[in-house]
């Protein structure tokens, strides 16, 4: 046992965080084959190779953006701890007994807020996020699926307040980096209490409000991601910034 432990520990002390030069080309085919090969035996086989290609690169990546969110949206944060998802899949209620997700992500969250990646973040506050993903990376932000009270008072902001929600979300530079709005999640009609003909009618049968760029692998593999995803939370910080104002979150001036 005490051999495992020192293993364990020699093998931390090696894999350090470094400056963030994107991810490797076997980022990718690590996932590919993990979801092909979803089980312990595979995984523990090419720990190493999740190790270097995906976690240390993720590591390096949120603190190099970490670093540019204070130079533009200083409420805005991502820590480690905080801000990695886990490649461990919470399997006690599902069907799906795969161990692994298939994919890796970051979250960048309001410093007010609890400042833990999954639900607690997501309700929390609205923040940035990354998702690497074979053939499926993208950018975005912003609050998905909050629990009922947080709803009702991004409608209640945006039953006062819909115009410069508007504005935001049909902006030129918006528009051209997101499209629209996602609309995974849309009520049928106006919830109940508002005036069916309410000026915000449509925003006001949003359950989520989010919003994301697709990545390609070429940008994801680059140096220059860092870049990239700094030009696509830049311009999601108006929409972010709105949605923590109206969930009680304010902006920072500075860190």
């Amino acid at each position: 046992m005490g051999a495992v432990k020192k293993a364990g520990a020699a093998r931390k002390t090696a894999i350090v965080s470094s400056e963030f030069s994107g991810f490797p080309p076997t980022a990718c085919s690590f996932l590919k084959g993990l979801a092909d090969n979803n089980n312990r035996e595979w995984f523990e086989a090419r720990r190493d190779t999740y190790e270097t290609s995906l976690r240390e690169p993720m590591k390096a990546l949120i603190e190099e953006m970490d670093a540019r969110l204070a130079t533009f949206a200083p409420e805005i944060t991502g820590t480690v701890k905080g801000s990695m998802f886990r490649i461990h899949r919470d399997i006690r209620f599902s069907k799906n007994k795969a161990p692994y997700k298939t994919n890796a992500a970051c979250w960048f969250f309001h410093r007010d807020s609890k400042g833990n990646v999954g639900q607690d973040a997501v309700h929390g506050g609205a923040g940035m996020y990354f998702h690497l993903e074979p053939r499926a990376c993208f950018a975005g932000g912003g609050v998905w699926m909050p629990p009922s009270p947080v709803i009702k008072r991004l409608r209640g902001a945006l039953d006062v307040g819909h115009e410069e929600f508007n504005a935001i979300v049909t902006a030129r530079a918006f528009r051209k980096m997101f499209g629209e709005l996602s609309t995974e999640a849309v009520l049928k009609r106006i919830p109940r209490g508002f005036d069916p003909e309410h000026p915000a009618g449509d925003w006001l049968r949003y359950q989520s409000f989010t919003a994301g760029c697709s990545l390609t692998q070429g940008e994801v593999t680059s140096a220059t991601l860092a870049d990239r995803l700094e030009d696509a939370f830049r311009t999601m910080t108006p929409f972010v910034r709105w949605l923590n104002t109206a969930m009680g979150f304010k902006p920072h001036s500075s860190r």
